[in-house]
């Protein structure tokens, strides 16, 4: 336990190898578009870079990474230009060259999680991410949101209720 209240002496390049590809699915998950996760990673690892001397090791390195992610994706949710696209319900039919059935169940799967996910509001997406897809110890995502453990539990409750909810709705036939 100790180490993990040091200040890491890991190198840049070893937190980027490991982590990046938990940057990209929780960037995803928390709500931005696929043509802007790139970006963001990218932008995810400057601040990382930038202020790894300053990391104190009061948290696992990943729960701080976390806790960038969910700024950076909310800072990036409310600048105009995203603000101003227009959702839409009608999602594009894309073809698909014969692929396997599994891989299409996936596919649909996971296009109703995330319609699912964008009901939800930043601060509720973010625990239920962080819990139910990472599998990130509340505790850790509380530090990483910055709120007490019990209103990290009751976002929990709440996000758990609202996505079972449009879940319903969604495989009822609510499309």
């Amino acid at each position: 336990m100790e180490a993990a209240l040091q200040p890491t002496t890991t190198p840049f390049a070893t937190i980027f190898h490991e982590n990046a590809p938990l940057v990209w699915r929780a960037l995803r998950r928390l709500g931005v578009g696929e043509s802007d996760i790139e970006d963001l990673s990218q932008e995810v690892f400057v601040i990382v870079h930038r202020k790894l001397p300053e990391f104190e090791g009061r948290s696992k390195i990943t729960t701080w990474i976390y806790g960038i992610c969910v700024r950076v994706a909310s800072d990036h949710r409310r600048r105009a230009h995203v603000r101003r696209e227009q959702p839409t319900d009608d999602v594009p039919e894309e073809r698909k060259s014969a692929p396997q059935i599994h891989e299409l169940e996936r596919e649909q799967a996971r296009a109703m999680l995330d319609r699912a996910l964008s009901t939800l509001d930043v601060d509720k997406r973010a625990v239920f991410v962080l819990y139910e897809i990472e599998q990130v110890e509340m505790p850790e995502i509380a530090h990483a949101v910055s709120c007490p453990l019990q209103t990290a539990y009751s976002r929990l409750y709440a996000a758990r209720k609202l996505v079972r909810a449009e879940m319903e709705r969604l495989v009822g036939g609510g499309r």
